[in-house]
């Protein structure tokens, strides 16, 4: 069955469109929970809690949004690609290893692209936890959040760098730039 299931995969370069799907929606979840954070950090201060439950629910909705989408679009755009391929042999190719394949990758993209968010803004949030629990951090927890959504922003970078064969530390820099920038608009459009 794992060597059925390779092959389906490689038939439609599942891998490939995994680590798109990784790297765009990982740095979706990573700039959606830092904008959260920083209108936490330039708001009038709430209790952990607060931020706590408003991180979890929009973690909790960037996986469903990336899941469902991924879901509804690549489902179309398999069954697309199926017909068209059947058109062009003439024949039908529901039981073949592409009919197959054509049904689980949406499937497979759709659990990268709602995970990939969710499990980013987790990391993103452990600060918060453990400052909810009650763990002594050497920097408020919103503010080690913070820190850790540019880490985790650096290592996505680095991660596409990697990918695409380009130096990893520029590659990174790019990526924790436009969390700066980010981070810098919202201080810049802050009321008050």
């Amino acid at each position: 069955m794992l060597d059925e299931l390779g092959l389906l995969f490689r038939i439609l370069r599942a891998p490939s469109i995994a680590r798109r799907y990784v790297v765009t929606n990982g740095f979706d979840g990573c700039v959606a929970m830092l904008g959260l954070l920083m209108g936490f950090r330039v708001g009038a201060p709430v209790a952990l809690e607060v931020v706590v439950g408003a991180c979890l629910a929009t973690a909790v909705a960037l996986g469903m949004s990336g899941l469902t989408s991924a879901y509804i679009s690549e489902a179309a755009e398999k069954k697309k690609e199926l017909r068209e391929l059947e058109s062009a042999m003439l024949t039908d190719l529901d039981q073949s290893a592409h009919g197959r394949a054509a049904r689980l990758m949406p499937i497979a993209i759709a659990l990268v692209n709602g995970l990939a968010p969710f499990l980013v803004a987790m990391v993103i949030m452990l600060p918060l936890w453990l400052g909810w629990a009650g763990i002594v951090l050497p920097v408020a927890p919103l503010d080690t959040a913070i820190v850790v959504a540019f880490v985790e922003a650096f290592l996505l970078g680095v991660f596409v760098g990697t990918i695409s064969e380009t130096f990893w530390l520029w590659a990174g820099l790019r990526a924790t730039f436009v969390a700066g920038v980010t981070a810098g608009l919202i201080l810049l459009l802050a009321p008050g």
